[in-house]
């Protein structure tokens, strides 16, 4: 460099002092960059991670502007989650989001000083990304799709009040699906439910393993499986051909085939989780920050698909719904 452009390069710098020009401010906050990833594409998780970035930029980290966003899919693998969080910690951004469990487990266990922020994980504490509710005091922080189980049974009464006998597709390998199980074992009797279990550890099982419920359950009951969520048109298919109804823990199913659903908005439980991330792009440490969920339920209905496979909703429960397909 001459001495003529140092000369000018200190003028400049100097008068932007002098001035009081947030230069400094701003450069700490361009090019933030947070890496997303999940361990499955799926209506519900792409609505989770677009609400990442809502949330990120109605806190003034924009993508294309000041924040960079990187997003991979490990599209059902376990070992391709392994692969991602490693090559993440390699790029070292400044917040990782981790959407689903194998994939948050998978970052968690990468990385011990790059902020994790995990998204739509039934139960932190028994996935081992967290040892109890409140600050982890670790690099980890997040937002739970903790299920409201004891609501979900009540609107299964009020949409099929005859019904007695629940079937579940779920794969037995992922910690939220086995957790919902066991819990629905625990509840389903003291409402006169029985559940009935049907294993799909890969994608390609749903189908079949839902056609193996047809006779011997009076409903289908989804929760956030990945696998199940990821080919919902399997059951959906099942649905139609032998009019057994769907009925989901997400409202996103709806549009897809279930007939009823109590659920969380999983765009909206992104954009917290959005308001959570820019709360460390600005300084503060995960470990201080409490895992979080949401309370803000809703049903929705599909009267349409109920209508296809002979099933009557009520009046009291179509009045119910936030919002209903006809």
């Amino acid at each position: 460099m001459s001495r003529f452009s140092k000369k000018h390069l200190g003028l400049v710098l100097g008068l932007s002092l002098g001035l009081g020009l947030a230069a400094p401010t701003a450069v700490m906050a361009k090019d933030k960059f947070v890496a997303i990833t999940s361990i499955v594409e799926h209506p519900a998780l792409d609505a989770f991670k677009d609400g990442v970035v809502e949330g990120l930029g109605a806190e003034g980290f924009k993508e294309g502007d000041n924040l960079r966003v990187k997003f991979q899919t490990a599209q059902g693998n376990t070992g391709t989650a392994a692969q991602i969080a490693r090559q993440y910690v390699g790029e070292n951004p400044d917040v990782i989001v981790a959407i689903g469990t194998p994939s948050a487990q998978a970052v968690v266990a990468a990385t011990k000083s790059i902020p994790v922020v995990f998204g739509a994980i039934t139960d932190p504490i028994a996935a081992q990304l967290v040892k109890e509710r409140g600050p982890s005091g670790t690099n980890v922080t997040g937002m739970s799709d903790e299920l409201p189980l004891e609501s979900s049974i009540e609107l299964i009464k009020k949409a099929l009040p005859e019904a007695k006998r629940v079937g579940m597709v779920y794969n037995p390998g992922e910690v939220n699906s086995k957790i919902v199980v066991d819990r629905l074992k625990e509840l389903m009797p003291q409402h006169g439910l029985s559940l009935v279990e049907a294993s799909a550890p890969r994608t390609v099982d749903v189908g079949s393993a839902a056609r193996s419920l047809v006779s011997k359950a009076d409903l289908i009951f989804s929760t956030t499986d990945n696998n199940v969520i990821a080919t919902y048109e399997s059951l959906t298919k099942v649905s139609l051909d032998s009019k057994i109804p769907l009925i989901a823990s997400d409202t996103d199913s709806v549009p897809r085939g279930a007939i009823a659903a109590l659920g969380l908005n999983y765009k909206q439980l992104g954009v917290q989780t959005g308001h959570m991330v820019a709360r460390i792009l600005n300084g503060e440490k995960p470990g201080d920050i409490s895992w979080e969920t949401s309370n803000e339920l809703a049903i929705h209905l599909n009267k349409k698909m109920a209508d296809q496979i002979g099933v009557k909703l009520s009046d009291e429960l179509l009045k119910s719904a936030e919002k209903v397909i006809e």
